[in-house]
């Protein structure tokens, strides 16, 4: 099982700073860990995203042209957006590793392994934070398999349980295809295992509205031209020549289609945050977008590695991590292309495996599994009785103590070496002792200490009011001295050594 982990910005801006909560969770489970902390203001943060993103659209402002029918980009315009594109990844993660923000990275360190699964929300309003290249944060990249989504602070769950399809049911919408080679994103999805896809080719209104309507669909997939307007608050698709369709004009049939269970919308087209900010607000449960406009190239490589790890098993949010990265290749032709493609969330509901969209399975009679699991508690709770009787009789009656006390000894020798303990106090006896106690004409016990000298050691320590007092000195004689005698009387946490046996 996974991670969930939650990055919720509160109110604020890029002049005043973001108040930021982060948590912490299993999947399936709500967040165990909870912190909160703050990102400083940083009025420039916006300026360095639209210098970037002013250059990467300098270099063609082309939407989905097919690659045979490109021109030569100019060098210098590439050269230019990789320039930006440092500088913005620098000054990005620079903001990040503010003092303030420290608190939750540390958290998120404290917490996550870098081997697990790790679904990253972002849920925040602030349409500049969400344009961020939050993919290229630095903390997120030490985990390999963590991939961030974006998310809006106010969503709902569908509760309507949600029909299962023995095959994975797809829509798919091609739009304008001027300059667009849509033919390659048809041949990928037809390619598709265990899925059948409905095509709608350049269709008018009524022809896609009736279709939404019309059936249980999983997965709703559009190709072609679209657009998002300035702030990034709504967007629009291109049906055919001559209509275009913002996401609002749709709303009643994507409704429809979101209650009868579509889970995944991917509009593999130009610019489409706008489009996912007004289909989160339907709640459908995933998007996949591109941030930008998408070169022809970039838009069919990403689907054909998307759909080769979704459907071959791997979760959504590995599938994209994988297609996107693996969009590095173009980067020579197409900078920034590991940018473009984003999951947008409904976080109240949980992304389905390719195999979760489908279901072949017919009702089982349970009742032989039932009566099977009985016999096999009441088999394992006999056998554990009758062994925990037969250990307990073998114990009482000593058959184990000499293999149990060797390996008790074992074990205690081969605990590790524990450091000094400050509550202990160890007074030694050492031969200039000896000689100083010969020059007072002490009378010495053996050849340790005079009866003398131990009272006055045993005076002093009784003045720090010890626990236990131990006297590692052999006496077998009684002592002679009455005011010792009167010492070793009182001391009634005095401990001294005793004499086994020789034998």
């Amino acid at each position: 099982m996974g991670k969930l982990v939650v990055l919720k910005f509160g109110e604020g801006s890029f002049e005043q700073g973001f108040a930021v909560t982060l948590q912490i969770g299993e999947e399936h489970e709500r967040a165990a860990t909870e912190i909160t902390g703050k990102l400083p203001s940083f009025p420039e943060m916006p300026l360095y995203y639209s210098h970037w993103q002013s250059s990467y659209r300098q270099i063609g402002n082309r939407y989905r042209l097919h690659a045979d029918k490109m021109q030569v980009t100019n060098v210098s315009m590439i050269q230019d957006c990789e320039n930006t594109s440092h500088i913005l990844r620098a000054r990005f993660n620079t903001w990040l590793r503010a003092e303030e923000f420290r608190p939750l990275r540390e958290k998120w360190l404290e917490r996550l392994s870098s081997e697990e699964e790790v679904r990253v929300i972002l849920q925040t309003e602030n349409s500049q934070l969400q344009l961020l290249p939050w993919h290229l944060w630095e903390l997120l990249e030490r985990y390999p398999k963590a991939e961030i989504a974006l998310s809006s602070p106010s969503y709902d769950r569908i509760h309507k349980l949600r029909p299962k399809n023995p095959l994975v049911n797809i829509l798919a919408i091609v739009g304008n295809s001027q300059g667009i080679d849509t033919e390659a994103d048809q041949a990928l999805l037809q390619q598709c295992g265990n899925a059948e896809v409905c095509f709608l080719v350049e269709p008018q209104r009524k022809e896609l509205t009736e279709h939404l309507w019309g059936k249980n669909w999983d997965i709703l997939f559009f190709a072609g031209h679209s657009s998002s307007n300035k702030n990034g608050e709504s967007g629009r698709i291109y049906l055919n020549k001559t209509d275009s369709l913002t996401i609002g004009e749709l709303k009643y049939a994507l409704k429809k289609a979101i209650e009868n269970g579509l889970q995944l919308a991917i509009f593999n087209s130009c610019d489409g945050l706008g489009l996912a900010r007004e289909l989160a607000d339907l709640q459908i449960p995933q998007i996949i977008v591109m941030r930008e406009p998408v070169p022809d190239q970039v838009a069919k490589e990403f689907l054909k590695y998307f759909l080769q790890g979704f459907a071959g098993g791997e979760s959504l949010y590995q599938a994209v991590r994988q297609a996107r990265e693996r969009l590095q290749g173009l980067e020579d032709r197409f900078p920034c292309a590991t940018w473009l493609p984003m999951i947008c969330q409904n976080p109240a509901q949980i992304p389905p495996t390719w195999d979760e969209l489908r279901s072949t399975t017919k009702p089982k009679d349970t009742s032989n599994v039932v009566l099977s699991t009985k016999r096999r508690l009441a088999t394992t709770l006999l056998s554990s009785l009758a062994i925990t009787g037969l250990v307990f009789g073998v114990r009482c009656v000593g058959w184990l103590e000499s293999v149990e006390i060797p390996a008790f000894d074992q074990m205690m020798r081969s605990r590790p070496a524990e450091p000094l303990d400050s509550r202990l106090l160890v007074i030694a006896i050492d031969d200039d002792d000896l000689a100083i106690q010969r020059q007072n004409n002490e009378s010495l016990i053996g050849a340790s200490i005079s009866e003398k000298s131990l009272n006055k050691v045993l005076a002093k320590l009784n003045k720090y009011q010890p626990r236990a007092i131990g006297l590692d000195i052999y006496r077998d004689f009684p002592a002679k001295q009455p005011d010792l005698i009167t010492r070793l009387q009182k001391t009634q946490n005095l401990v001294g050594v005793c004499k086994g046996s020789d034998k």
